[in-house]
């Protein structure tokens, strides 16, 4: 049997497509948790936080980040995940603000504004997935 006519498994290029499909999907959990905030009572910051959809995206990134390593959507999976845990950190500081009388209003606006910012990521993340593109990554800490 020659080697053009041998079956083929799964190769590169069919795992980067399976990567790219998982990297829209953890973009779209995170815009439908973002929807159904703007769309219910909830908040922007907390829908993204805490409702079971991001959750599992969340999961779903760290899961998978291994198998991105190395391809050019490496840095869609640390934007993704970047962008939880740097929300989780401006809620708890606006928390802190909030509850330690520095002011309800600075809370609140640290709370405004980074809900404002997860809507920023998720967009910009998903439009430059769209586009092919990489996201801009810091360099790595030792």
């Amino acid at each position: 049997m020659s080697q053009d006519l041998q079956p083929r498994g799964p190769g590169p290029a069919t795992d980067l497509d399976t990567l790219r499909l998982i990297t829209h999907v953890v973009y779209g959990l995170h815009a439908f948790a973002l929807v159904t905030a703007l769309l219910g009572t909830a908040t922007i910051l907390g829908s993204f936080l805490g409702t079971l959809p991001s959750i599992a995206a969340v999961i779903l990134n760290y899961y998978k980040q291994a198998a991105a390593r190395g391809t050019w959507l490496e840095s869609h999976f640390r934007w993704q995940i970047r962008t939880f845990w740097y929300a989780l950190l401006w809620c708890v500081v606006g928390w802190v603000f909030i509850f330690t009388l520095i002011g309800v209003f600075v809370g609140l606006a640290v709370l405004g504004l980074a809900g404002l910012w997860v809507l920023y990521r998720v967009a910009r993340g998903w439009w430059t997935l769209g586009q092919g593109e990489t996201m801009p990554m810091p360099a790595r800490s030792l």
